[in-house]
């Protein structure tokens, strides 16, 4: 019986240990005055043949003119990290490094279209920045949500959709 006791205790702190740490919480960065951090949920959809859809949550630091974008599945598992400083971007996917001096370029390596970054960490901040192709639906923004559609003129539609964490 004292084995099986033993046994039923350990399942007991392990189950225990499991539940704990999926309810903690990733700590969020080391805040600087000039360092912007949100992180939420996205939901973007590509008006493609076939469509495509990517979901799940993001965390976004900038800081200046460089900057850190983490995407993860929806369970939480980190997909791919974009970062960028003047003249470099570099993307870590899937085991794989692909570096470039063009943004753009591996932003639409990562997600399958062209996202206005740059405006993007503007309008998070409630900003109205004009971005041609762009609209930003900034209404909902102090209810941290916000949604960003391209005006498609020879690409697909293209619909970004953020829950920002409060």
């Amino acid at each position: 019986m004292n084995a099986q006791r033993r046994w039923i205790a350990q399942a007991c702190a392990a189950s225990a240990y499991l539940a704990l740490t999926a309810c903690a919480s990733k700590p969020a960065p080391i805040k600087t005055p000039d360092m912007f951090f949100k992180a939420g949920r996205l939901a973007l959809q590509i008006a493609s043949e076939p469509p495509q859809s990517i979901s799940g949550g993001f965390e976004l630091q900038s800081q200046a003119l460089s900057g850190e974008l983490k995407l993860f599945s929806p369970l939480g598992n980190q997909l791919a990290v974009l970062q960028w400083q003047p003249g470099q971007a570099r993307l870590e996917q899937a085991g794989q490094t692909w570096q470039n001096k063009d943004l753009d370029a591996l932003l639409i390596q990562l997600t399958g279209t062209t996202l206005p970054l740059m405006a993007l960490i503007d309008w998070l901040q409630a900003r109205p920045t004009e971005s041609p192709g762009w609209v930003a639906d900034l209404s909902r923004i102090q209810e941290g949500r916000l949604s960003v559609k391209n005006t498609p003129t020879t690409q697909p539609a293209v619909s970004l959709r953020l829950i920002l964490e409060p």
